[in-house]
């Protein structure tokens, strides 16, 4: 797998992921959800680098102006629901994609530290010959990520497959990093260090769901 770790340079991309996770000014719902659709349109952008491109001749009210556009056939997979924000930044670049949503959440078993992955709605065009952009703003343990692209192996096998996710904990990366081939792409903002006993990112920012949505039902 090709790691692509944003925050190895400097750019206005460190503003934003010092807002989300910021207890100041994460609170404010609205401000987190577009700081991580601005995120998922700075990931799309570097995405776009490496997608296939072929040459086409544009008529201008003045002449013809040639220019190289994107041919890749792209379906957007995002995972409910802490996923809608990103899922919509990186919508804003690839406004021609198909979409795919998945629900998917951790099930804690017996109140235990030990994590289980229930996936309950999957809705997905064919991935046949596609390429998947698959995006999940925490990779935590992993096991969501993995989960997911197993839940879409029955629609068909992708051509490209591009991984991406706001912030990640290093267990994590190196667990995806073993699962999937070394033709996959990880596009991420940041990386920390480490997990709690329950499987959250550390610093991390909290649960994104919460934030963007406010909270939940306990499963």
């Amino acid at each position: 797998m090709k790691i692509h770790n944003l925050s190895l340079q400097n750019s206005v991309l460190n503003r934003f992921i010092s807002e989300i996770r910021n207890v100041n000014v994460q609170n404010d719902r609205m401000r987190f959800r577009r700081n991580i659709e601005r995120i998922g349109e700075v990931l799309g952008y570097e995405m776009s680098k490496n997608l296939t491109y072929h040459k086409k001749n544009i008529e201008t009210p003045l002449g013809t102006s040639s220019v190289n556009l994107p041919e890749n056939d792209l379906v957007l997979c995002s995972i409910l629901r802490a996923g809608m924000p990103l899922h919509n930044g990186l919508l804003n670049y690839f406004d021609m994609a198909d979409n795919a949503f998945i629900s998917a959440y951790r099930h804690h078993k017996n109140t235990s530290d030990s994590i289980e992955i229930i996936v309950e709605y999957v809705a997905c065009p064919s991935l046949e010959g596609k390429t998947l952009i698959l995006a999940d703003p925490m990779l935590a343990t992993g096991q969501s990520m993995i989960a997911t692209f197993e839940a879409l192996k029955p629609f068909g096998t992708p051509k490209n497959i591009h991984l991406v996710s706001v912030i990640g904990a290093q267990p994590g990366v190196n667990f995806i990093e073993k699962y999937f081939d070394s033709y996959v792409h990880l596009w991420i903002a940041t990386v920390d260090k480490k997990l709690n006993a329950k499987g959250y990112i550390i610093p991390g920012l909290g649960d994104a769901g919460d934030l963007a949505f406010g909270e939940k039902l306990q499963h």
